[in-house]
């Protein structure tokens, strides 16, 4: 048997994770507002990401991925986690334009390059995007779980191909999973889309 430390409780316990971490990331703002070198080994925590047009500063744990700095640290909630492991397609966001599983990137390895989720596709007027509009018409989705990644994936497939083949357009969402069966009716929407965009 291990032997039980009577002062250690649940509640220091907690206390004493948040103060490692809020040392963490005053260490950080220490080293960058003053310009110091970072000692050797040691990781940045406070990072500026391009989100939806935006550059937000976040503070973001070494091993922490997109898709939880997206979705906890930002509040953009229409990045789903599904698998977590880069099978399933509901966390797809753009990353510089290309389809990108959020569950599989390091947030850290994004600060250089234009991160576009589901949420930033509306239009300043509120209008929807192309391929929104068309998956609306042609009632793509069932419950609706794996569709801002379907999103994503038409948008990036139609930016790279504005006018793709039945096929084509299979071939580029095929990475994205829809546990109700409703691939025709995202296919649909993809190439009414096309027609559209």
């Amino acid at each position: 048997m291990y032997p039980v430390n009577p002062k250690l409780t649940r509640r220091r316990f907690i206390k004493g994770v948040i103060a490692s971490g809020a040392a963490a990331t005053s260490t950080s703002i220490w080293y960058a507002a003053n310009g110091a070198e970072r000692p050797p080994g040691s990781v940045e925590r406070l990072i500026r990401i391009n989100v939806n047009g935006q550059v937000r500063t976040v503070d973001v744990a070494p091993q922490e991925t997109l898709a939880s700095t997206l979705r906890y640290k930002l509040g953009l909630t229409g990045t789903k986690l599904g698998c977590n492991r880069g099978e399933c397609g509901a966390c797809t966001v753009l990353v510089d334009d290309i389809p990108s599983y959020a569950c599989s990137i390091l947030t850290h390895s994004v600060k250089a390059m234009r991160i576009e989720t589901v949420e930033g596709l509306e239009s300043a007027n509120g209008d929807l995007h192309p391929v929104q509009q068309a998956f609306v018409e042609e009632l793509s989705p069932q419950c609706g779980y794996c569709t801002p990644g379907q999103v994503m994936a038409a948008v990036g497939l139609l930016r790279a191909n504005p006018n793709p083949t039945r096929e084509e357009a299979r071939q580029g969402m095929a990475g994205n999973i829809c546990r109700c069966g409703s691939y025709d009716s995202y296919l649909n929407g993809v190439m009414r889309a096309a027609e559209i965009g």
